[in-house]
This record gives structure tokens, sequence and C-alpha cells, in this order.
């Protein structure tokens, strides 16, 4: 078997079965299907270029990921868009589900619900708390993964989580009651 087979096979073995999650992190990153189309095809093409540089043991989820978001960066600085502001005084004024909080630090409470609504609430988040959260609540990262993949300390994903969670209870609050996940008036 000739050296490129061998590069070949074992792409396809060790970092294909992640596909689906970079197109996920690429599709919540960008909002566009189309894309979060390009961004992955770029990413898994500079990928298998550069497979000679992946070590092999290694996470190569979080290898792919980092390919894929440091693309959508470089695009994202070429289209030079201004950044989405958001003031942080007003999310934390407006907290609610004190009661989730308490007892899921760790947001499973909005995996176990993730719908249409929920997906429109988490694109409409600023980018580096969109980032954060779609690494962290809906691909299942660690928060030291999530901190390489971003390349930002473990205590800022930490806070970007939180400020994002907060956000997107503020933004979910009457659909959560109207679909029953929480009672009315816990505000």
């Amino acid at each position: 078997m000739s050296s490129d087979e061998e590069k070949r096979r074992d792409f396809e073995e060790v970092a294909l079965p992640h596909l689906d999650a970079v197109y996920r992190v690429a599709l919540r990153l960008s909002s566009d299907p189309n894309q979060a189309e390009d961004l992955t095809q770029e990413a898994m093409l500079k990928a298998y270029r550069s497979w000679h540089q992946y070590k092999p043991g290694t996470n190569v989820r979080a290898w792919l990921i980092t390919i894929m978001r440091n693309n959508f960066i470089n695009e994202y600085r070429k289209q030079k868009k201004n950044p989405q502001s958001l003031d942080i005084s007003e999310i934390e004024a407006h907290t609610v589900f004190h009661d989730v909080q308490d007892v899921d630090p760790e947001g499973s409470f909005f995996s176990q619900i993730v719908d249409d609504e929920v997906l429109r609430a988490i694109d409409s988040l600023p980018e580096e708390f969109r980032e954060a959260l779609v690494l962290s609540d809906v691909e299942g990262m660690a928060y030291a993964e999530v901190a390489q993949v971003t390349g930002v300390p473990v205590g800022t994903v930490k806070s970007r989580l939180y400020r994002a969670r907060q956000a997107l209870q503020r933004k979910l609050y009457e659909y959560a009651v109207e679909m029953g996940y929480i009672k009315g008036g816990s505000r």
C-alpha cells in the first residue's frame, strides 16, 4: 500500500467521523448553511493536506474544529463585519430560571430542549458567546477543549458560557413557560 493510500485511509478512519460535528459548529458560527458547508469543506481539505502534522492520539475533533474556526475568523476579518454588541449588565439584571441555575450549572437543561426556537436564540448571541455555548453545550466539549479550540483561558470560557446561558434564559423565558418547561411568574 502506498503512502498516499495510507494517509487517505487513516484520514477517513480518524477524521471523517467528526465531519458532522465540524459542520454543526460551522453552522452555529456562520448561521448560514452554505457558508457552513464551505467552511467544513475547506477545513477538511486543509486537515487532509496537513494530516502529517496531526499527532495521533490527540483530540482530532478539537483539531478539526480549530481549523474550521480559524477559517471562519479569517473570512470574518475579510468581510470586516462589525461585531454585534451586547450590554452585559442588561443580561445580568434580567437573569431568569434561578431554580434551574442552582441545580444545573453545566447547562444540561438546554441540551434537553434544543429545537428551532432555541437554535434561533443561540444564533442571535454575539459570536464569542455563541461559539463557547455551541462547543460546550451542543457539542459536549469540556471546558479545556473549548479553551484549546478558541485560544482563550478556561476562566474566559466559563465566563462566556455563564453570560451566554444568561442571555439565552432571558430570550427563552416566555417560550419555556409556553412549552411547560417552567412555570410562569418565576422571573
